[in-house]
């Protein structure tokens, strides 16, 4: 019986690794469109995301296009519903105008203490500066963890 437990705790500690680990997986709204910003992946830190501590959202991404400026439109949902949305200046989150090439756009904000932990999707269209042309569109989950810090602050 101790073998079993020994066995099982050492199974539920190296889920938990791996989730701490897990690449955030980014999918694009239309698989079929060639957008103008290819995104490479999304860091979340820290991960899970904790209730009333700032988190940063990192979406690494290149252009063979220069980008004088732009908007990003924020969409996020909870178990399918849809329960936020913000729109942010493109160079409020990255040095602008982007170069071709490599570049990061980064976001830094503090949940409320109130929100439910669990699995939500977050939607980011990016667009250029006139706002009629959509340089990227993606999709991704992250989760909000169960212990909130609101209590540590």
């Amino acid at each position: 019986m101790a073998t079993i437990k020994f066995k099982l705790a050492i199974v539920l500690s190296l889920c938990l690794i791996v989730d701490l680990a897990r690449a955030t997986d980014v999918k694009y709204c239309d698989k079929n469109a060639d957008y103008d910003v290819k995104v490479h992946g999304v860091d979340i830190s820290p991960y899970p995301v904790a209730r009333g501590r700032e988190a940063t959202f990192s979406i690494s991404a290149t252009t063979d296009k220069a980008i004088s400026g732009g908007k990003l439109v924020i969409d996020v949902s909870y178990f399918g519903w849809h329960i936020h949305s913000e729109t942010h200046d493109l160079c409020d989150e990255t040095s602008c105008p982007v170069s071709t090439g490599d570049f990061v756009v980064a976001h830094s904000q503090v949940l409320p203490g109130f929100t439910p932990p669990g699995t939500y999707s977050l939607k980011m269209k990016m667009y250029d500066a006139t706002k009629k042309q959509v340089l990227t569109c993606i999709t991704f989950d992250f989760s909000i963890g169960f212990a909130s810090s609101v209590a540590d602050s």
